[in-house]
């Protein structure tokens, strides 16, 4: 997937404000609407125009979308969204149907398809009389958090800063930042929602605020992985323990440490599954063992004699079976 850098789609500089991007798409809307311009690619034209405004257009998606550039990210390069790129920052209820992203191209659909959505509530804002005023419920927000792997083990107390994209009085983003002391309950998981009431937008009239829906997602770590509620961890042995058996050790995000037997005959990328020992929950996942067998190196005298031992001494051809 390549990269589209709606700004240059639009022609407008990348600190243009709301103005001049509804001038530039209403005169590039004038030259490139099928009603008027027969060409093969007015079509397809017309089409990038009105992506580059849905995203350009909106102070949330134009503002997770600076970030994109600010990290490097450029026309025409090959790319693959950042897990955490839209994190962090908060957005409304108003996101994209999957048959409204259809429309547009699969860059589009895979940054904001579902941005936004998560947090959506049926009725989230209401109409009433209280006397003779207006009110409604506050919107919904909704915001993308990255935690650590061992807070969904342990649980946690953490503040999240969020960013709340805005249009300033000149038509130009600028972001409010709001910090948060939010509980993590143990046993969270990827893509849950933790809802923070009354911590969404402001109702109108006395009404009640909206509520915050904080999607949970994990930071990438060097050595657990998460699968639904299941742990995923490499598990390094030696020579010895895959062929003879042992019992190691496995350290766990909770600061355990499981004796887990390796059985003998044991090869490296086969797996072992612990029930019971992933996330914790109702019921707990799994942790999923993939072993590794690791040569220890032949760096000492004493070494390189065990090596030449075993070459002399083991009948052993590993290359027996593949036409070697």
């Amino acid at each position: 997937m390549q990269f589209k850098d709606y700004y240059e789609v639009l022609g407008v500089a990348r600190d243009a404000p709301a103005d001049a991007i509804k001038k530039a798409y209403r005169q590039l809307a004038r030259k490139y609407h099928p009603d008027v311009n027969k060409a093969p690619e007015a079509e397809a034209r017309m089409k990038d125009v009105n992506e580059a405004y849905a995203v350009l257009s909106d102070p949330e998606r134009r503002a997770a979308f600076d970030q994109l550039i600010a990290r490097g990210a450029r026309a025409g390069q090959e790319f693959q969204p950042p897990p955490d790129w839209d994190s962090g920052f908060e957005f409304s209820g108003r996101g994209f149907s999957d048959a409204e992203a259809a429309d547009f191209s699969d860059f589009f659909a895979e940054l904001f398809g579902r941005m936004g959505r998560g947090g959506a509530r049926p009725g989230a804002a209401g109409f009433g009389a209280e006397g003779a005023g207006f009110r409604a419920r506050g919107e919904d927000r909704h915001a993308k958090v990255m935690l650590e792997v061992e807070d969904a083990f342990r649980g946690a107390r953490r503040q999240l800063s969020l960013r709340a994209p805005k249009l300033d009085a000149d038509g130009r983003v600028t972001l409010a930042t709001r910090t948060l002391d939010v509980q993590i309950p143990k046993g969270v998981r990827e893509g849950q929602l933790i809802r923070l009431a009354g911590q969404g937008s402001p109702g109108l009239g006395g009404a009640p605020a909206g509520d915050l829906f904080l999607e949970v997602h994990f930071q990438p770590h060097g050595r657990y992985a998460v699968h639904g509620r299941d742990l995923v961890v490499e598990l390094p042995v030696a020579p010895w323990e895959a062929a003879l058996g042992a019992v190691v050790p496995v350290a766990m995000p909770d600061g355990r440490t499981l004796k887990v037997r390796v059985p003998a005959g044991a090869r490296s990328g086969g797996t072992l599954r612990v029930r019971g020992e992933g996330v914790p929950g109702e019921p707990p996942g799994n942790l999923e063992l993939t072993l590794r067998v690791v040569l220890p190196p032949a760096d000492t005298p004493r070494a390189k004699e065990l090596y030449e031992a075993m070459a002399r001494d083991l009948p052993f051809d590993p290359r027996a079976g593949h036409g070697a």
